[in-house]
């Protein structure tokens, strides 16, 4: 089931959407009446004094502000971690998982939600969290809010509106979605069942990477995002808001909708994109470029050109590339990469790393392609080759990524996926001097 909404685009814009007629008020933000009665409330996701170029806020135009809630209380946080994860210690092994599996009782997003690995400090606002999402119910009188950081979606089974403060969101696979900071949300099903990525980035908003040399088109074009329009419930009842705050979950009783915005104003809402307007820049001579030529989106730390987050994404593109090993070289790396599939088969692992899987190769544990691939690789024919079929992403950071016991001791751990590297051979041969 596709739906078709309407959107905005442009990413960062300052945007203004109303559903009635002039509740947006026009030349202020905080009238001493707005009109239908309605309260403003501002939603600032960095300081008052950020750089006019990083600040981020809304204007709200709602029914009720958000105060009118209940006490919050803590509740249990299921397989919800946040960093520094410390209930296991992390190995500079190599890992890699199936799927998480989809489950037979009813169960929301909210139930779903399985954390698999977190680097930084949750409290120390830098770091990420990295989690999966499954579930085959809807939302019903439950929203969810999440005060630790923005999250971005990277759905790999299934179509869900994401239904915010600010409006709707539909994305399936080959899109992605980013909710900011503090934005109630519901989670919307679709289809039968649904299952993807999220990264939690605990630290800068994301931005659009950098083009340098490559100048002013490529890469992910500004235009290309998409955001929603105000859309608004007017609904009273017995209904439920869970908050993540501090790494841990607390709920409250609302006896409305959240999503009781009339209007709204600002250039901190949500926002989805479709991957495939991913302009991929790429060699037409030879050598493997390094992977932050597929840079969509990113997270800046305190350090220049290193980031605490960097989402890159693997398309369908051409391989041109001359008298060169295309698929990604053996390396080792200061940044640590959790990568997941979307679609098909990447090029360098094309056994075990199935959709919906992930794997994580830390700082400075060497990687790079199974045996059988690099033996198909070293005596290809270098034919311009179309790399049809495939979606993959990267989840690269500054710090080191630490699995949850979940993810180290649960059943879909492959526990013996360095053997794929077992079969290298040692062709060393002198007489070719």
């Amino acid at each position: 089931m596709t739906i078709e909404l309407e959107y905005m685009t442009g990413f960062g814009n300052e945007f203004e959407t109303e559903a009635l007629p002039g509740a947006l008020p026009i030349g202020q933000f905080s009238p001493q009446k707005v009109k239908y009665d309605l309260y403003a409330e501002q939603f600032n996701v960095t300081a008052f004094t950020a750089p006019r170029c990083d600040n981020r806020r809304n204007w709200f135009y709602r029914i009720r502000p958000s105060v009118v809630q209940g006490e919050y209380e803590a509740i249990d946080n299921a397989l919800v971690r946040s960093a520094p994860i410390t209930e296991v210690i992390t190995p500079p092994t190599m890992l890699r998982w199936d799927p998480v599996e989809l489950p037979t009782e009813k169960t929301d997003f909210i139930d779903g939600l399985v954390t698999m690995a977190a680097n930084g400090s949750v409290n120390g606002q830098a770091g990420i969290g990295i989690h999966i999402y499954v579930a085959n119910s809807s939302m019903e009188g439950r929203y969810f809010c999440n005060a630790d950081g923005e999250l971005l979606f990277v759905p790999e089974l299934g179509e869900i509106i994401l239904h915010t403060e600010c409006g709707k969101l539909a994305i399936k696979a080959g899109e992605i979605a980013v909710i900011p900071r503090g934005i109630k949300f519901s989670v919307e099903l679709l289809t039968d069942s649904a299952r993807g990525y999220i990264c939690e980035n605990y630290g800068h908003p994301y931005v659009l990477a950098e083009r340098g040399p490559v100048g002013a088109n490529g890469y992910a074009n500004d235009r290309d995002f998409e955001y929603p329009i105000a859309c608004f419930e007017d609904k009273e009842g017995d209904f439920e808001l869970v908050t993540k705050f501090g790494g841990n979950l607390f709920r409250c009783d609302i006896g409305h909708s959240p999503f009781d915005v009339v209007a709204w104003t600002g250039n901190s809402a949500p926002y989805k994109y479709d991957l495939s307007r991913f302009n991929v820049i790429n060699t037409v001579s030879f050598d493997h470029p390094d992977p932050s030529i597929f840079t969509v989106l990113t997270s800046p730390s305190g350090t220049p050109g290193v980031a605490n987050i960097d989402f890159v994404v693997f398309p369908p593109r051409w391989m041109v590339a001359e008298n060169t090993f295309r698929p990604p070289y053996y390396h080792r790396n200061m940044m640590s990469e959790f990568m997941g599939l979307i679609e098909g088969v990447y090029d360098a692992k094309e056994h075990g790393f199935i959709p919906g899987g992930s794997s994580l190769h830390n700082c400075m544990s060497p990687h790079g392609p199974e045996a059988e691939v690099f033996e198909k690789a070293s005596n290809a024919e270098l034919a311009p080759q179309r790399y049809e079929n495939t979606l993959a992403f990267m989840f690269e950071s500054r710090y080191i990524i630490q699995p949850t016991k979940f993810a180290l001791e649960g059943k879909t751990r492959q526990p013996n996926y360095s053997q794929c590297w077992k079969a290298i051979k040692k062709k060393f041969n002198r007489s070719c001097e």
